[in-house]
């Protein structure tokens, strides 16, 4: 049973995420130091010196009472101040005032002790003293600024020291009892600090990294919703188009209605697999692909298409951008407007390339649509990733000028770019 539950232990540990790991050790050794302190009071206490010192048998039991009790105040207050400080709920009065209490008990308890065994006869008694400060100090600083537990510090310090003149200690005594209590009570709260702190930066880093997470989530969906509406947006209104000219085909009882039908249906086979390709995360615009597609879906909705350059050996990167570029600007052809002719030329130079395309049929009314919509949008993040940019607007008389510009990277960096096999 001891091997089953000790590999039970092992399996959560190895279960819990890095930062619940190191705040389970954070707070494991903050309680372990709580408890130790205890337990070397306790220990100290109820041993011979202390027994056969003459004291009473109520103020030993009453210390040992009073350093349990303040064991058990300081297990719940040391959590809860951690907390406190991880920006968690506010720590309760009445449990910083038992806290305080049951410490001066204590303290109170074992210069007590002091008085009756004699400090110089018994001076692991001293130890004592600096272990009574550990509980509360420990929930203590997490609590107040640095500078307000400091003071309470001085002043539990001198108050002790002070404690161990009464009780009849010497200088040298009261000077031991004042650098060992000083010196524990600052290295404890440095230490507790220092791991607050420490568990309070990987807690905003997993914190950010959640963040960060969610917001790689969010834009991959929007990368999702605009490779879809860049992959449909064309197809889709080639089928509106050739689905009212087979309409009309067909109510003027012309057979050539029928293979209208047909193209759409290839379109619209090819629009689910490009759906597939893009769910699949596989899909690419081809620049050369996408200049002969452009030039063959516009031809068939009656638009005269001219096509100048094929950028066949640009960087892949530079050929993607600039497919999607032709492919938004088909669909904005299609959609908008009621164009007769469309210009797509690629200018190529040693510094970049550009894609201009050029339509006529813009009315008035469609001009700002045709700016503004959402697949541009898409568009200029697409080009920016490559350093380009996108200027599309009317330019009078009817006509709507896009043209999509991307720098070419210098041979240096493109060793191996296929420019320099030009």
């Amino acid at each position: 049973m001891r091997a089953v539950w000790i590999r039970a232990q092992v399996l959560s540990w190895k279960r819990r995420s890095g930062f619940d790991k190191i705040d389970l050790y954070t707070r494991g050794t903050l309680h372990s130091v709580v408890w130790m302190t205890i337990l070397s009071q306790v220990l100290l206490a109820v041993t011979r010196p202390v027994r056969d010192s003459g004291a009473p048998a109520v103020l030993i039991a009453g210390t040992v009472l009073a350093a349990v009790g303040q064991g058990l105040c300081g297990r719940t207050l040391v959590a809860r101040a951690l907390d406190n400080y991880l920006g968690g709920p506010p720590v309760g009065r009445r449990l910083i005032v038992t806290g305080a209490v049951l410490f001066l008990a204590n303290a109170s308890g074992v210069l007590a002790l002091c008085s009756y065994t004699g400090v110089e006869r018994f001076p692991e008694l001293q130890l004592a003293l600096g272990a009574v400060t550990v509980p509360f100090m420990t929930s203590f600083v997490l609590l107040m600024p640095v500078w307000t537990a400091a003071l309470l510090q001085a002043v539990t310090v001198a108050g002790i020291s002070s404690g161990v003149a009464s009780a009849g200690g010497n200088d040298s005594s009261v000077l031991s009892t004042l650098l060992g209590v000083a010196f524990g009570s600052a290295l404890v709260s440095v230490t507790v600090r220092l791991s607050a702190w420490s568990l309070d930066v990987m807690s905003k880093l997993r914190d950010a990294q959640e963040v960060e997470t969610r917001l790689a989530v969010a834009e991959e969906r929007l990368r999702f919703g605009r490779d879809m509406h860049d992959v449909l947006g064309r197809n889709l209104a080639v089928i509106a188009l050739k689905s009212e000219l087979a309409v009309e085909l067909a109510q003027r009882g012309k057979p050539t209605a029928l293979d209208q039908m047909v193209e759409v249906q290839r379109i619209a086979r090819a629009s689910q697999q490009e759906v597939r390709d893009v769910v699949r995360g596989y899909r690419e615009a081809d620049l050369g692909t996408e200049l002969l597609g452009a030039q063959g879906v516009l031809r068939a909705a009656g638009i005269e298409c001219a096509v100048q350059g094929h950028g066949g050996e640009l960087p892949a990167p530079v050929q993607s951008a600039l497919g999607w570029a032709v492919r938004e600007a088909a669909t904005n052809v299609l959609r908008h407007g009621d164009p007769q002719r469309c210009d797509i030329r690629l200018e190529t130079s040693r510094d970049g390339v550009r894609l201009v395309v050029e339509n006529d049929g813009v009315t008035p009314d469609k001009a700002v649509v045709t700016g503004g919509g959402s697949g541009l949008h898409g568009l200029r993040e697409r080009l920016a990733a490559v350093g380009g940019s996108l200027e599309a607007g009317p330019t009078g008389e009817g006509l709507f000028h896009l043209t999509a510009a991307v720098p070419l990277p210098s041979p240096r960096n493109t060793a191996h770019s296929p420019l320099e096999k030009r």
